[in-house]
């Protein structure tokens, strides 16, 4: 995805065309319509002027003007704020706190095993792996009781999910009953929206393809 074009405003997004964490900003971004140049950047090839401008020389960073801003998080409830239409946050104190709570646990208790799998050792990988199935499987009544993840509508929790669920195949993750047909049916839903099918990047994209062959 080279840019998002519309009526707003032009920002500068450094991310990595495969990470997951980036792909949440650009599933935000894409359901908020917003105009920015996506600058593809690789690990360990980072670009001088990324270096200066985030001193942890991170991805994603965003860049709006004068303000520059990472990690992933802030980004992510920035841009709802910046631009609050469609709202990807619950109006009610009460169901924003519970979202953020949510993904201050998947990030906690479910994302770690997804770098695992990512960037440690084959073994690692492997024990990750089961691990990753254990706790997907334990929150699969929560992808069947809304038709998003806990809520009806589209939220910032679905944001952090979907890049997980579109790699599930690549990572070898297989559930099993009642889970399995829980956790498909949400992906199948994720997976229609026009915005996530904007946020992909031509290395997401061919995630699919490469299973299927």
């Amino acid at each position: 995805m080279a840019a998002v074009a519309n009526r707003r405003s032009i920002m500068t997004l450094y991310s990595d065309p495969m990470d997951h964490y980036c792909h949440r900003v650009r599933i935000v971004m894409a359901e908020k319509e917003i105009n920015v140049d996506i600058l593809d950047v690789r690990p360990g090839d980072y670009p001088e002027d990324l270096k200066t401008l985030n001193p942890y020389t991170t991805v994603p960073t965003l860049v709006d003007r004068d303000l520059v801003i990472y990690p992933t998080w802030i980004i992510l409830e920035y841009l709802d704020e910046r631009f609050p239409h469609p709202p990807l946050m619950p109006v009610y104190p009460v169901a924003r706190a519970e979202c953020r709570r949510m993904m201050y646990r998947l990030d906690r208790d479910v994302f770690p095993f997804v770098d695992q799998i990512e960037r440690g050792t084959e073994e690692e990988a492997v024990q990750a792996r089961v691990q990753l199935q254990e706790v997907l499987t334990s929150l699969a009544p929560a992808f069947g009781e809304k038709t998003f993840f806990l809520h009806d509508e589209f939220t910032l929790v679905d944001c952090c999910l979907a890049p997980l669920m579109w790699r599930l195949d690549m990572y070898g993750i297989k559930l099993k009953g009642n889970a399995a047909k829980m956790v498909d049916a949400y992906r199948a839903r994720i997976f229609e929206r026009p915005s996530f099918k904007q946020s992909l990047s031509e290395a997401e994209q061919e995630i699919m393809e490469d299973v299927a062959a």
